[in-house]
């Protein structure tokens, strides 16, 4: 297999080299850097990268106003570099609304005693992110010219037929209607969760808790923006707040949320433990929480996203009889966490993200 081929765009020389060297590996190839948007432009289009990694404060075009272009004239798989601040995060917060697939930070990509772990997350991203599914269409046979009359055709193309899904499509839920809604999601997620919330009325009968892989001083700010979007309540959760029908809770970066009872009412708690956790917010320390704490009838989700969070606090929900739904391959942009849910045999439904919102309308009757 060819290797991926990655333009660097960062008006930061020092942020230029970094990234190229970071990114030194068999499979991955820095075909050319570029100093700011323009610049950028010019380079896709003489080198055509399979992916981009992209700045977002740059002169002359900016990371988003290039974003844009991007996705208008040449769409590809895009890798932002954003800042930690609170300035930061909106901005990314409206690439991935743009068509980003994901970001890193910036700060942390400069720190020398984390510089391995960065390294590797960087070349896991892209990888991933390289091969995802929405910049990679079957594409369709070319139409064959007319013949002449006593002409013979030209042989068609031998037909290949579409690999088959990796999964295959599960039966409706069924059973008793939940209680209580509760999602994981990682890569893409942000996205994900701008398509499908807004879908959802006011009238949601039930809590929801989402866990979203995002850094601390993304979380507050992503919860107002879906907020804004949205006809549910969007709220970063706040330790020790009672989890009320038709409002939705987005775990804060850092800490893991977990479920409480306490007598009739259900309520949120905020802890840095298990530390040992791959993740914080861990999607699998939500649902084990759920599992070993929550009387009523659950409805989990497993979201597009990189790795296998969520899958073993999903097998303990299942195990209690909870209703499971994770995102098909077609719709992710990133098929980890919820393939490795279905490969463990804990998943009731598969659905394109575009069928969720139905599929929860129906559920919950509203």
């Amino acid at each position: 297999m060819d290797p991926i081929r990655v333009l660097v765009v960062d008006d930061s020389p020092f942020m230029r080299k970094a990234l190229d060297r970071m990114l030194q590996a068999p499979d991955i190839e820095v075909v050319g850097t570029a100093r700011d948007g323009l610049d950028a432009l010019d380079k896709i289009a003489q080198l055509n990268p399979d992916i981009v990694t992209l700045d977002v404060e740059m002169p002359r075009l900016d990371g988003l106003g290039c974003l844009r272009r991007i996705m208008a004239e040449t769409p590809r798989a895009v890798l932002m570099v954003s800042s930690l601040t609170q300035e930061g995060a909106q901005a990314t917060l409206e690439a991935l609304a743009l068509g980003a697939l994901d970001f890193i930070p910036k700060e942390t990509s400069l720190a020398s005693a984390s510089i391995l772990q960065i390294q590797q997350d960087l070349q896991e991203k892209v990888r991933k992110l390289a091969r995802s599914p929405r910049f990679h269409k079957t594409r369709t046979l070319p139409p064959q010219p007319p013949t002449q009359p006593g002409q013979i055709a030209p042989p068609m193309p031998a037909y290949q037929a579409p690999a088959p899904q990796a999964v295959a499509r599960l039966g409706a839920l069924s059973g008793p209607r939940a209680e209580l809604l509760a999602i994981g999601c990682s890569t893409g997620g942000p996205k994900a969760l701008q398509d499908l919330l807004p879908a959802l009325p006011k009238t949601l009968p039930v809590p929801c808790l989402i866990v979203q892989h995002m850094p601390g001083t993304f979380t507050k700010a992503f919860a107002e923006r879906l907020n804004g979007i949205c006809q549910v309540e969007v709220r970063e959760a706040v330790h020790g707040e009672t989890a009320l029908p038709g409002c939705v809770y987005i775990a804060p970066g850092g800490l893991h949320m977990l479920y409480r009872q306490r007598g009739s009412a259900a309520t949120i708690e905020l802890s840095a433990e298990p530390s040992t956790s791959l993740h914080r917010p861990s999607v699998d320390v939500l649902f084990q929480s759920i599992a070993d704490n929550c009387p009523r009838q659950v409805l989990a989700m497993i979201l597009t996203g990189m790795g296998s969070d969520g899958t073993r606090g999903m097998v303990s929900l299942k195990a209690k009889g909870a209703h499971t739904l994770a995102e098909a391959e077609e719709s992710c942009i990133v098929y980890g966490m919820p393939r490795a849910a279905f490969e463990r045999g804990c998943v009731d439904q598969v659905a394109p993200l575009q069928d969720m919102a139905g599929i929860l309308r129906k559920h919950f009757q509203i």
